[in-house]
């Protein structure tokens, strides 16, 4: 009898797209915690299953894989796991998870599984839609032939849900050994004998997988990785050739087990799958579907996220300012009001557009579109390096960068997800669009060509050039970055079917979550560090600047305000963020940038759009006439030394230029640090981004100064 117990660990297995991850929202539904295996940043599900009063199990979501012979990243995952009994993760029993419109692709894994000598239930899924599609499986006879328990299951209807619970308490009360699948050949027995005595396998199967794989496998020691090597080229032991023929092998038998289980009774006409794809993979009208439905999820997240993060944004403005007014001013009122409630909000500003996008791309995935777009665009992305789930990427990256890194989640090869990651801040988001509105006035005279206004035209402009310097950058990285496995694309197209509402509420939760908790951490502290530099300065600074700004504003008799905006702008001159700013004059000045502009760069890391708030602070100095719009402020302000205005064309074309270059996006960098694992990538990225800012701001500013 199995005891009372939560230590069981079942893990759910099974190809991409065979409803996996739909069967464990099922079975867990909110008690879901998402983390990453360790080391690696691959999604790593668990929930808690309570199967009844004397038995709760822990459900493990492996990432889909078609094979314990991997080809990504994901697929390493599995088999690193599965081939290591000491893995704290290593699974009691196993759920195998098939779609029964692909049913004898997905009997290779199966087989593996059985061979690794763990119990396995096996969870035919969408069983109201392959009945209703003609499909008759004699469940009794396969269990009989593959030696496990089968269950017929729907995610729509939740049928047969008691049943898997009961299969699942069986499989610890009967704990019959599964007669092999596979016999090792008399070369695979002879390494696996001779390493037995060295390596940790249940079964021998489990010993060759390790074998094969051992010059990846993190857990086989450094000198026995060698040794394993040294004795595969001394036996001619061919680690391709002896998987291919396992393969086959595998196939022949279950091939022969399976015959006349599974009947398929389809009409001569094309099923109604294969009628949408006709027109929803045409060469010509696909692209066209595809382009309309990413123009109708970019104006989503573009226009119906305003007002919600308009909403947000007030409410903290709000909040901040009554802790201003109504509590004591020291540094406590100030780092809540002026520092971490701020953060706060650059984090949670974000959500609208998070859950709108993630929503989409969810009720997309559900249907079984997604998969269609990543099939119809693969080959022309890979030209750049990527691959057809790149384009999604990109696409919603101009809506905004932060939920577009999330997205590449999706793309399992990690070269290819690393360049799409490495490029998508290149593609204009909408927090650039102030910047620009702001500059673009300075750069663009007001004038109509033909039936464009100028200055929308070089707005379209500005979008271009990063949409293009994203693909050529993604061309010379796609050289660059090494990648240990190859790069191609293998995809199931699932059936269409109706969208399940929990599960797409699932994975918004679990995508809006990951940003909140993860990155949301690091965009705080950074935030808290931001407001201590532009808080505090140099003993005596401080005071002393206040103290001339009060000086200078009754010289000149300017009103309180005006004299609380000069007070404002001297401590920020004399704050450390200040200094910075006069320290990085001379290093920015090639650009035709001085130190106020070096201050809004600084400050505008939080945030690209804070460089607006940035400039209306400092020219609100001394100004005579009020209510002046921070572009006329702007546009007032001369060079004291050579008497011409500050923002000039050139001036202004320098700083846009800069702005579709430059990685000015503190959210930016704290998401690729939590997906690539590593403060190499951002800080690489920023590097590489900055130094096309710099060249590109430096050749138009002495082009047209």
């Amino acid at each position: 009898m199995a005891k009372k117990t939560s230590k069981y660990k079942i893990a759910l297995i099974g190809n991409p797209n065979s409803g996996k991850t739909s069967l464990f929202n099922s079975l867990t539904g909110m008690h879901q915690h998402v983390a990453n295996f360790p080391g690696v940043t691959v999604d790593k599900k668990t929930g808690i299953l309570k199967i009844d009063k004397d038995l709760s199990v822990t459900l493990i979501d492996f990432p889909g894989t078609y094979s314990l012979y991997p080809n990504s990243d994901d697929e390493k995952v599995v088999a690193e796991i599965l081939t290591n009994p000491k893995d704290k993760d290593y699974p009691d029993a196993v759920i195998y998870i098939i779609d029964p419109f692909d049913f004898k692709r997905q009997m290779l894994l199966l087989t593996q599984l059985q061979d690794l000598g763990l119990p396995v239930l096996v969870v035919l899924t969408m069983k109201d839609l392959a009945i209703k599609q003609g499909i008759k499986i004699n469940i009794k006879k396969l269990s009989e032939q593959i030696q496990s328990p089968v269950i017929f299951f729907s995610n729509k209807t939740k049928e047969n849900i008691h049943e898997i619970k009961s299969g699942i308490r069986n499989l610890f009360e009967n704990k019959s050994r599964v007669k092999t699948c596979y016999s090792l050949t008399s070369h695979e027995k002879d390494i696996v004998d001779n390493f037995r005595d060295k390596l940790n396998f249940n079964t021998d199967y489990q010993g060759l997988l390790q074998i094969h794989h051992s010059e990846w496998l993190k857990y086989i020691p450094k000198n026995l990785k060698e040794e394993i090597k040294d004795y595969k080229l001394k036996i001619g032991f061919n680690d391709i050739s002896l998987q291919i023929q396992e393969t086959l092998e595998r196939y022949r038998i279950f091939n022969k087990k399976i015959k006349g289980i599974i009947n398929f009774k389809r009409n001569s006409v094309k099923a109604i799958t294969d009628k949408i794809d006709d027109i929803v993979t045409h060469k010509l009208i696909g692209p066209i579907i595809f382009f309309v439905l990413m123009l109708f999820m970019f104006q989503a997240i573009f226009s119906w996220s305003e007002l919600p993060m308009e909403w947000l944004e007030d409410g903290f403005t709000t909040l901040s300012n009554y802790l201003k007014v109504n509590f004591p001013q020291n540094w406590l009122t100030g780092l809540l009001a002026d520092g971490i409630i701020p953060g706060l909000a650059g984090v949670l500003v974000f959500i609208p557009q998070i859950f709108l996008l993630f929503l989409i791309i969810g009720i997309m995935e559900e249907v079984g579109y997604m998969s269609r777009v990543i099939f119809m665009f693969d080959d022309l992305m890979r030209k750049f390096g990527m691959n057809g789930r790149s384009m999604i990427s990109l696409i919603s990256g101009g809506a905004c960068a932060v939920p577009a890194i999330m997205s590449t989640r999706t793309i399992n090869n990690w070269k290819e997800r690393l360049i799409t990651i490495m490029v998508t801040p290149l593609v204009s988001c909408s927090a650039r669009i102030p910047v620009y509105t702001l500059l673009v006035v300075f750069a663009v005279p007001d004038k109509d060509i033909g039936i464009f206004n100028a200055r929308g035209l070089a707005l379209m402009g500005l979008y271009s050039m990063g949409i293009f310097m994203a693909l050529i950058s993604s061309m010379v990285m796609k050289y660059i970055i090494k990648t240990k496995g190859p790069s191609y694309l293998m995809i199931s197209l699932p059936e269409y079917k109706r969208p399940i509402v929990k599960n797409i509420g699932l994975y918004v939760k679990e995508k809006v979550g990951a940003f909140v908790f993860g990155a949301g951490k690091i965009i705080l502290m950074v935030s808290i560090a931001l407001w201590f530099l532009a808080s505090y300065g140099p003993p005596g600074a401080m005071d002393k600047a206040e103290k001339q700004a009060i000086e200078t504003g009754a010289k000149r008799n300017l009103s309180e305000e005006q004299t609380l905006n000069l007070i404002a702008a001297e401590k920020i001159e004399h704050s450390y963020i200040g200094y910075l700013g006069k320290s990085i004059e001379p290093a920015i000045k090639p650009l035709g940038f001085d130190w106020k502009i070096g201050i809004a760069l600084i400050t505008s890391f939080a945030a690209r759009e804070i460089f607006v708030g940035t400039m209306a602070t400092i020219y609100s100095v001394g100004s005579t006439e009020d209510n002046l719009k921070v572009s006329e402020q702007m546009a007032k302000d001369v060079n004291l030394q050579t008497g011409e205005k500050t923002y000039n064309s050139a001036v202004a074309w320098s700083l846009l230029l800069f702005y579709v270059f430059a990685l000015q996006c503190m959210s930016t960098i704290a998401v690729v640090r939590k997906e690539t694992g590593s403060w190499k990538w951002p800080v690489m990225q920023f590097l590489y981004m900055g130094g096309l800012a710099y060249f590109f701001s430096f050749l138009i500013y002495n082009f047209l100064n």
